[in-house]
Parts: C-alpha cells; structure tokens; sequence
C-alpha cells in the first residue's frame, strides 16, 4: 500500500487506516471475535494505522485493539481523549490529560501511545495556550508520542494547524465535504501537518448499500442522531438530510468505473486530495476491510470526474452543509 509521510508526526503511514468506532458502539452489534477478524483482515490487507477513542463502546474498542497490536507489532495506533466529561473547556487540563491517558494506556496495554487527539473539543479549546502546553507535557513525560486534534469545522482546522505541535488534524472530508478541501488541506500541507480523513462514507451513504427503505439499529446512530440528537449532526450522514444523499448517491454511481465499487470510488476520491495523509474507513467485518483497503490500489481518478463530482456536491450538497462546518 502508498505510505504517505505525517510530517510533523515523523511518520509514513498507509493511505488507507482503518477507523474503530464501528467496533467499540454506535454502529450496531458487534462480537469481539469478529471485531478482532476485521482488524486482522485490515491489516493483511496492507492497514497500518488504526483509529480508536477512549468514547467507543466506553473503552471497549481500545480494548480491543489491544489485542490486535499485541499480536502484530509495528502499528500506528491513534485515540482520542475528552469526549467522557461534560463538554466545558474547563475540563481540558493537565490533570484530566493525565487521567485520560491512564486509562487510555491501560486500555491499549501500552506505555505510549502513538497519537493522541483531542475529540471534538468545545471551540475556545483551540485557542488555550494552557492545552497545548498540557499536551506538550504529555509529550515530554513520555506518554504520548505526538497529539492532534479531531475537529468538527474548517475554522476549528485552521486554528490548531498554527500551533507548533499539533501533528495531525482529523477532519470530516468526504464527496459530501468539499469545504476542508478547498480551505483545510493547503493550510495543512503548507504546514506539514498530517490530515486524518474521517467520515469518509458519510456513515455509509457512500457505500451505495442503502435506499429509502433501510431501516437501521435502536443502538446505530443513524437512527438516533439524525437531528443531531446525542452528539454533532455532523457526525451521522456528514449532515446531509438522508433523502438527498441518497439522491446524489445515484448521480455519483455513473461515475464508478468498471471493477470498483461505489465505497471504493469514494475513498480514492479522498486519496487524490493533495494533503491527504490516510484515510480511515471503518469496518465490521473483514470483507469490507479488504475491500477499503483495495481502494488504496485504484488508479486516480480523472480530472473530469473529479469535476463531476463537485458539480453534483454543488447542486444537491452545498446547500445544505457548505454554511454550517
């Protein structure tokens, strides 16, 4: 698989990770046994960074993973702290930081983690001198390799990219999120900082697995955040209201070419991004691993198509998410 150098993390990862959050909750059931299946699936396919939070599943999805970095050596493994408390700024100290990580560390089973995030912190986080220097003391007490962030806007991007240390921002950017590609990204190359692409399905919208009918789990967020009821509407559908992703899911079809899938098109679209560090689709069985990962291995797409893709992101998309992240 492409490696791609995280400047400022000073590390080469593979284009396409693989995010854990399907493992841990939120997604529907399932089972550690096919949870560790679908991440060894990922990672013989090619995976090299995996994507976890202290959040998913309360703890079970590092615990999980857990088992997975025992068994292959050599993984970036990345998590996020600060989604557990009441979000108020004055919960990001150095403290908690402290607290968070324990517990992250003993969920992963490590001394170190390679990279820590903050997870969708209250806005005015990003402006406080006192976090950064927080998270530098992680640093330099050996508990964390490197931070970045994990945000919710472009502005949200554009400030934490001016801070020093910041290795890596992980961002919402999908064929339905064309604002941090236009803003975000040649800020971010500029500055050697990494771009962790997230959402990179829009919740699976752009699997093309889904129609007006489906109907998804209690305990799948798909069902109940579609007003942005327990976390970010952001997060479920990228937004987008779901009768128009399915709408533009349609128009985008025709531009798959032959011997990929619609999934597959999606993520290389991401890949082709100057600035793009790795994706991180999830996964919940390791078919689907596979087939993330062999995205990694289609041939970038033309200029024509990437224009057919943003006309139809302008047509039925912007409207409705351009304003709001």
């Amino acid at each position: 698989m492409e490696q791609r150098l995280m400047s400022r993390f000073g590390r080469q990862v593979g284009v396409v990770g693989l995010g854990a959050w399907q493992l841990g909750a939120d997604w529907g059931d399932v089972s550690e046994a096919d949870a560790l299946e679908t991440l060894n699936a990922a990672v013989d396919a090619g995976v090299n960074f995996v994507d976890t939070a202290d959040v998913y599943g309360d703890g079970r999805s590092e615990t999980i993973v857990s088992r997975l970095i025992k068994e292959r050596p050599g993984l970036t493994v990345a998590t996020k702290m600060g989604r557990r408390v009441p979000q108020t700024p004055e919960a990001y100290t150095l403290e908690n930081f402290r607290a968070w990580n324990d517990r992250s560390r003993a969920n992963l089973g490590v001394d170190r983690i390679d990279l820590v995030q903050l997870h969708c912190p209250p806005t005015p986080v990003y402006s406080d001198d006192r976090v950064f220097d927080a998270l530098d003391t992680l640093v330099a007490e050996g508990r964390i390799g490197a931070y970045g962030v994990s945000v919710e806007t472009v502005g949200e991007a554009l400030t934490a990219i001016e801070r020093p240390g910041v290795a890596s921002v992980q961002i919402i950017l999908n064929a339905f999120r064309f604002k941090p590609v236009d803003e975000v990204l040649p800020a971010a190359e500029k500055a050697g900082v990494g771009i962790i692409a997230r959402v990179p399905l829009a919740s699976g919208l752009l699997s093309g697995k889904y129609g007006p009918g489906t109907v998804f789990a209690e305990d799948d967020h798909r069902n109940y955040n579609r007003q942005g009821e327990a976390f970010d509407v952001g997060e479920t559908f990228s937004g987008v209201e779901y009768g128009v992703g399915l709408q533009a899911v349609d128009r985008l079809r025709e531009l798959v070419p032959d011997g990929a899938t619609l999934a597959q098109f999606a993520l290389r679209w991401i890949l082709d991004q100057p600035g793009v560090s790795v994706v991180i689709p999830g996964a919940r069985n390791p078919a689907q691993a596979r087939a993330n990962a062999a995205a990694a291995s289609l041939p970038p797409l033309s200029a024509d198509v990437h224009a057919a893709v943003r006309e139809v992101y302008d047509t039925l998309i912007r409207p409705q998410v351009h304003h709001r992240w």
